[in-house]
């Protein structure tokens, strides 16, 4: 177990951690969990977070779902100050990213996490690529009505997002701008959607991590509560800041922090699951 003393050590990186991420979830409408997951999972390969190899990933990823909640609470309260939030799209996709989440959260134990970070990584290079075309392809001139489709598309960015841990900003966004939704409004509303993921997703690692050995202290199944509180007082935050910045930037501007943003994460997840 993790010697009570390394939190001395280990809280003001959370810390940091937490500002970097509250601030992208105001500005991109994302969890934080692309910056949160890797850092908790680099915490355990130096040993600063004594948990077992085999269930580091999911440790992190279960962890970084639970900070995605009071950091989606502050990014969508300042977001819909600004308007910026579609309630009707919102409620549309909203169930059904609630079921693909939990299927993910209580999968993800048994999902390989060299072929999902493969697969994560290409699809967000082939976005990047599309948001930095100055004139986007979309694949629609507005989201679809039908039920079906609507449980095609949220479902899968409910489940994917769980499972990697991060917020559903990360897939939803650059959906909605292919299906014609204003960047600005989809960051909004994507901050929304983070509570419909993590809930269903933090269930679902919670189960399924119970009675494992070797988890840290004050863990509820893969989840280990003081580690997600740290995050969270800084996320918590620092998000209204973010949003502050993204309303500051015209469309154009936004679209490429968010391609920026995600181009890094893209070669992250490819590097981790290819070198």
């Amino acid at each position: 177990m993790t010697d009570p003393t390394n939190w001395f050590l280990i809280a003001p990186i959370l810390l940091i951690v937490g500002a970097i991420a509250g601030t992208l979830a105001g500005l991109l409408g994302v969890g934080g969990g692309i910056v949160i997951v890797p850092v908790l999972y680099w915490l355990t390969e130096v040993g600063m977070l004594d948990v077992p190899s085999e269930v580091a990933i999911h440790f992190a990823v279960a962890t970084s779902l639970l900070t995605i909640i009071p950091t989606s609470i502050s990014s969508a309260r300042a977001h819909h100050k600004k308007g910026s939030i579609d309630l009707d799209m919102f409620r549309s996709w909203a169930p059904w990213m609630v079921i693909g989440a939990l299927m993910g959260g209580l999968f993800a134990a048994n999902v390989n996490a060299t072929v999902l970070s493969g697969v994560f990584g290409i699809i967000a290079l082939l976005v990047v690529l599309n948001m930095l075309n100055p004139t986007p392809f979309t694949l629609a001139k507005a989201p679809p009505q039908s039920v079906p489709a609507r449980a095609a598309i949220a479902a899968p960015i409910g489940a994917f997002s769980a499972m990697m841990g991060i917020g559903g900003g990360t897939l939803s966004v650059p959906t909605m701008t292919l299906l014609s939704f204003p960047v600005h409004r989809a960051v909004g509303t994507a901050s929304l959607f983070g509570l419909m993921i993590a809930v269903p997703g933090i269930v679902g690692y919670a189960l399924a991590g119970q009675d494992l050995p070797g988890l840290l202290p004050y863990s509820v199944g893969y989840i280990n509560l003081p580690a997600a509180v740290i995050i969270s007082i800084t996320t918590f935050l620092f998000a209204p800041l973010g949003v502050k910045i993204a309303h500051k930037l015209n469309a154009r501007k936004l679209r490429l922090a968010f391609a920026v943003f995600l181009g890094i994460s893209g070669v992250k997840m490819l590097s981790e699951a290819f070198l």
